[in-house]
């Protein structure tokens, strides 16, 4: 019985003709490529994101410790003030070196987490790294050249931590004459 309900079957389904078989078959052939193009799109949309995450984690593993270097920066600001009272009070003794040798190791602890001094004085101003506090008329220099550093600005690897404050020159004041 269940031979005749297979003959049954394709006796009761229409026939088609060479043509309609054929449409049948490029149309399927159609929706294969289709779906196999949107296969491969979608393939490289999950790579292109799984190296966008890649790309991300990392930076974010390369600046994690941006707050807390930013946090340091007030002692070292202090570290810097006592040396710099030290000197001037013409101070020479242990403690003064002492202060030194730890300002020395911070700026090599920070230097080994990729965190540096920008170098300012003397640059031209750049207002991705300075940050100009004062303008001064000088004739020694050329306009917007840093004349001063008044607190050191730091990068942690290419990103500004904390722009340096500076005094920048500016073209010197000419005098007026009398009667003018």
């Amino acid at each position: 019985m269940a031979d005749t309900n297979s003959n049954n079957a394709t006796a009761n389904e229409p026939t088609l003709t060479v043509d309609e078989l054929k449409a049948k078959l490029q149309t399927a052939e159609q929706e294969r490529e289709q779906f196999h193009d949107l296969a491969a799109r979608t393939k490289a949309d999950f790579e292109n994101y799984q190296k966008r995450f890649q790309r991300d984690l990392a930076q974010e593993r390369r600046f994690a410790h941006l707050p807390f270097a930013a946090d340091l920066m007030a002692p070292l600001d202090n570290l810097e003030r006592a040396i710099a009272a030290a000197q001037q009070a013409g101070e020479k003794g242990p403690l003064a070196t002492g202060v030194g040798l730890i300002q020395s190791q911070f700026l090599d602890a920070l230097r080994r987490h990729g965190i540096t001094r920008i170098e300012a004085k003397g640059a031209a101003f750049d207002p991705n790294l300075h940050q100009a506090v004062m303008q001064q008329p000088s004739k020694d220099f050329k306009p917007f050249t840093v004349l001063q550093v008044l607190e050191p600005g730091y990068l942690i690897h290419d990103r500004v931590l904390r722009p340096a404050s500076v005094i920048v020159s500016t073209a010197p004041v000419e005098e007026t004459k009398e009667g003018e």
